[in-house]
């Protein structure tokens, strides 16, 4: 099973992969930073770290 990166959006390390090898960049990583800049992270209430 895939390690979970992204426990707001459920993004796992296989697609960060799947997406640069398809795109040539991380498009998945720039939608986290745009859900990020307009306050839709979650990240301190689902992820079970607290990061």
């Amino acid at each position: 099973m895939a390690r979970l990166i992204c426990y707001c959006f459920g993004h796992t390390e296989d697609d960060l992969r799947r997406d640069v090898l398809q795109h040539g960049r991380s498009l998945i990583m720039e939608h986290i930073v745009s859900e990020k800049k307009d306050g839709r992270c979650r990240c301190a209430e689902k992820n079970p770290s607290g990061r």
